[in-house]
C-alpha cells in the first residue's frame, strides 16, 4: 500500500514537473514529442508503487498535457475534435505501457519468489538423497522437520506388522496419550495433513510411495506460515520416496525439470531487462538534461534531446511487438498470408519505418532491374528486415554504411543486410538465432533473430549469417519467387 502512494505520488509529480520544463520549449515541440515524454512518469510509477500507481501517472500526464500542450493551453477544455483524438490515443497508449511494465515487475518477483521456494525445496531434498543408512536417513527427516520447520516435537513412525512405531524422532518426546491416539485401533479422531485442526495439537502427515504406505509424521504443532505448511508436505513426498528408494531417479529427474523451467524463466527476465536497461537509461538521462541542465541549453541541442527520446521510446516498442510476436509464436497462431511483392517495395519501405533510428548511418539499397517478385507475407517479412537493420544499426559503427540488397541465387531471390561491424564469429553462427542466447563476447543474440528466423522458416526458407564484403556481418535470406509459388499451385 505505502509503495502504491509512493508510486502514485511520484508519477504525478514527475508528471507535472517534465511538463513544466517543457513549456519554454512548447513552440518548438510538436504535440506528439511532447507526449511521448510523459512514458517517464507512467514507467516510474508502475516500476515505484504497480501497475495502479502507474494509471496515476497516466491520469497526471494526461491532464499536463491538456492543460499546457493541447490549445487554448491553460485550460482543462479541448479546442477541437483532432485533439480529442490525440488525448485517448495518449492515454490508450499509455495504459498499455503501464501493463507491460507492470506484467514485466510482477513476472520478475514471481520469478525471485520461485526461485526462492525452489531452492529451499532443492537444499531439503539433498539431504535426502545423500549415501547414508536407513537409520541415519530416517534421523535426518525428523531433524530437518524439527529444526527447519521449526515444530517443537517430531516422530516418524513406521509399520512394524500391525503396529506403528517410533524409527526416529526430534524435539519434545511424543507422551503416552498421544502415542495412544495415533494407534488406528482407539478411535480417538486426529488431524492429519497440515491443513485445519488446532496449531499446536496433534497432527500428521502420511508417507506414500507409489500408493504404498512407508511411514507417517507426527507432528507436535505446525510450522507458523502457510507456505512453509506446503512446503513441509512436500517435504514428506520427498521423505517417503527417499525411504522407498524405488522412485529416487524420478525426483532426481523431477528437480532437473524445475530448474530447467526456473532457468527459463530467468533467461526470459534476463533478455527482456536487458533490452529494457539501455533505451530507459537512455531516456532518463536525456529528460534529466532536460530537466535540469547543467549549462543553458541551446535550441539544437534540446531538439536532439527530444529526439533521442522519441527515438528510444521507438526502440521500446519495437521491443515489445518482439514480445507479442514471441507470444503469437509460442501460442502456435503464427499464420502466413502470402502474395506477389516486388523486393524494392520491400526494402524502402522498411529503411523508410527504420529512417528515425538509422541516425548517422546510411543506407544503400541494391536491387537489379528485373529481380522478379517474391511470394511472401508482406508483414511478416517487414517485420524480418526491420529486425536485421535494427540488429545491423545497433552493431555498426557511426556514419558506417549498411547494405540491403537483392539478388537471384538457385531459383530465389535472396536479401541481405550487411554492416561493417565486428562480424559475428564462426562458432557463434548457428547460436546467434537461438532465443535468450547471451555470448560472452557480447554477441548479436536476441528476441529480433529468434523471430526473424521463425517468420523465414514458416516461408519454408533459411537464414544464415556470412562475412561480409571489406569486414563486418551479413545475414542472408531466401525468399520464394512469385512464378515459381504460380507453377507450384
Amino acid at each position: 500500500m505505502r509503495r502504491g502512494l509512493v508510486g502514485a505520488i511520484a508519477g504525478a509529480v514527475l508528471a507535472v514537473a517534465l511538463g513544466a520544463a517543457m513549456v519554454p520549449f512548447r513552440p518548438h515541440l510538436s504535440i506528439a514529442a511532447a507526449a511521448t515524454v510523459f512514458v517517464l512518469p507512467v514507467i516510474a510509477g508502475v516500476i515505484i508503487g504497480g501497475f495502479a500507481a502507474g494509471v496515476v501517472g497516466v491520469a497526471a500526464g494526461f491532464l499536463v498535457y491538456d492543460f499546457l500542450f493541447l490549445p487554448p493551453y491553460y485550460r482543462l477544455s479541448v479546442g477541437s475534435p483532432r485533439n480529442w483524438e490525440t488525448l485517448i490515443v495518449y492515454a490508450l497508449v499509455m495504459l498499455l505501457v503501464a501493463r507491460v511494465v507492470a506484467n514485466l515487475r510482477s513476472a520478475r518477483a514471481e520469478s525471485n519468489r520461485r526461485a526462492a521456494e525452489t531452492l529451499r525445496l532443492f537444499e531439503l531434498s539433498e539431504l535426502l538423497v545423500e549415501d547414508r543408512s536407513v537409520e541415519d536417513l530416517l534421523k535426518t527427516i525428523v531433524r530437518v522437520v524439527g529444526n527447519v520447520f521449526e515444530v517443537p516435537g517430531v516422530a516418524l513412525l513406521v509399520p512394524e506388522g500391525d503396529r506403528l512405531v517410533i524409527a526416529a524422532s526430534a524435539g519434545e518426546a511424543l507422551s503416552r496419550e498421544e502415542l495412544r491416539q495415533l494407534d488406528p485401533q482407539s478411535g480417538i479422531p486426529v488431524s492429519l495433513g497440515t491443513a485445519g485442526g488446532a496449531p499446536d495439537g496433534m497432527h500428521t502427515v502420511a508417507l506414500t510411495a507409489a500408493g504404498r504406505p512407508v511411514g507417517i509424521l507426527a507432528l507436535r504443532g505446525l510450522p507458523a506460515t502457510p507456505t512453509d505448511r506446503a512446503l513441509l508436505g512436500t517435504f514428506a513426498n520427498n521423505a517417503a520416496l527417499a525411504l522407498e528408494r524405488a522412485q529416487l531417479r524420478e525426483q532426481a529427474l523431477r528437480s532437473d525439470l524445475l530448474e530447467e523451467v526456473d532457468r527459463l524463466r530467468h533467461a526470459l527476465m534476463g533478455a527482456v531487462s536487458h533490452d529494457l536497461r539501455t533505451p530507459l537509461a537512455t531516456m532518463k538521462v536525456a529528460s534529466s538534461m532536460l530537466l535540469d541542465p547543467p549549462a543553458p541549453l541551446s535550441d539544437a541541442d534540446t531538439r536532439e534531446l527530444h529526439e533521442l527520446i522519441d527515438l528510444e521510446t521507438d526502440r521500446l516498442t519495437r521491443l515489445v511487438t518482439s514480445l507479442l510476436d514471441m507470444t503469437r509464436i509460442d501460442a502456435g497462431e503464427l499464420k502466413v498470408r502470402r502474395s506477389p511483392v516486388a523486393v524494392v517495395e520491400l526494402l524502402e519501405e522498411s529503411v523508410a519505418a527504420l529512417r528515425s533510428a538509422l541516425g548517422e548511418h546510411r543506407v544503400e539499397v541494391i536491387v537489379p532491374d528485373g529481380l522478379p517478385e517474391v511470394d511472401v507475407d508482406r508483414l511478416l517479412i517487414g517485420q524480418v528486415l526491420a529486425n536485421l537493420l535494427d540488429n545491423a544499426i545497433r552493431h555498426s559503427p557511426p556514419r558506417s554504411v549498411i547494405s540491403v540488397a537483392g539478388a537471384c541465387r538457385d531459383g530465389r531471390v535472396a536479401i541481405s543486410i550487411s554492416d561493417q561491424g565486428a562480424g559475428v564469429p564462426v562458432a557463434e553462427r548457428d547460436a546467434v538465432f537461438d532465443r535468450f542466447v547471451r555470448f560472452d563476447t557480447g554477441g548479436r543474440a536476441g528476441l529480433g533473430l529468434t523471430i526473424a528466423k521463425t517468420f523465414i522458416e514458416a516461408h519454408d526458407e533459411r537464414i544464415w549469417v556470412e562475412d561480409a564484403p571489406g569486414g563486418g556481418a551479413r545475414f542472408v535470406f531466401s525468399l520464394p519467387t512469385a512464378a515459381s509459388a504460380a507453377e507450384r499451385g
